[in-house]
């Protein structure tokens, strides 16, 4: 590893929240939960297109709001280099995962979870 971990603070994890979203609004997607964690992302997406697009656009848009912050400098390596995907095909399936990303993640970060739900 060139670089020790990249650790998400408050403001950090805010700002990566917020991309999300926003993010989410602008290609259409449903984003149905989010946590933010000091060191992880986990985010529950409806979408028409593969998880791993999904991921990556989320760490590219991620990292260019963090840059803008001036959060480690625009070299700096956040992300791990592939991540977690998988499809979700089942509404069971869809409310294990956002139970799982809202209540068993510990102590509450920042945290988004779509009211229609």
């Amino acid at each position: 590893m060139l670089q020790g971990p990249y650790v998400l603070d408050r403001e950090s994890r805010a700002v990566v929240l917020a991309s999300l979203r926003t993010h989410c609004a602008h290609r259409g997607w449903n984003l149905l939960a989010a946590h933010v964690r000091s060191n992880h992302v986990h985010a529950i997406v409806e979408a028409e297109i593969r998880p791993e697009r999904i991921m990556n656009e989320f760490k590219s848009y991620a990292s260019r709001e963090l840059n803008r912050l001036r959060s480690g400098g625009p070299n700096r390596r956040r992300w791990a280099r592939h991540g977690s995907t998988r499809w979700l095909w089942k509404d069971q399936d869809v409310r294990q995962a956002i139970q799982y990303v809202v209540e068993e993640q510990g102590e509450r970060m920042d945290l988004f979870v779509a009211k229609e739900l």
